[in-house]
């Protein structure tokens, strides 16, 4: 891989009607970065990331992001953070979405409520 890789979203757009799809565009020990893509009415488990730190951009369509019992309205433009051992979840909205992500910690694995 270059110093600088370069990826454009919506060329690594990836949709399934099964589930939503996490393509990891590339990957460092301190952070990862991925296109999330999501399907109408697609939903994440209630997890969090007890060792890293997870930022979402939405770039296209949106959804609801759920934390206890919070939720924030997700568009086009917003972005979001969820510090070290949050638990979140995201339910997608009527159109498909793209979201762009970075987990950013020393591990990246998810943890289910």
């Amino acid at each position: 891989m270059s110093a600088m890789p370069f990826f454009n979203l919506t060329d690594e757009a990836e949709f399934n009607s099964a589930h939503h799809v996490e393509n990891i565009l590339s990957t460092y020990p301190e952070a990862d970065f991925t296109v999330a893509c999501w399907e109408p009415g697609q939903k994440s488990s209630d997890h969090c990331h007890p060792e890293a730190i997870e930022t979402y951009f939405c770039f296209s369509g949106g959804g609801v992001m759920k934390v206890d019992d919070q939720e924030v309205a997700i568009i086009p433009g917003a972005f979001i953070v969820h510090p070290l051992g949050e638990f979140h979840q995201y339910v997608n909205g009527p159109e498909r979405t793209l979201l762009f992500r970075v987990r950013s910690g020393p591990d990246k694995r998810a943890v289910n409520r």
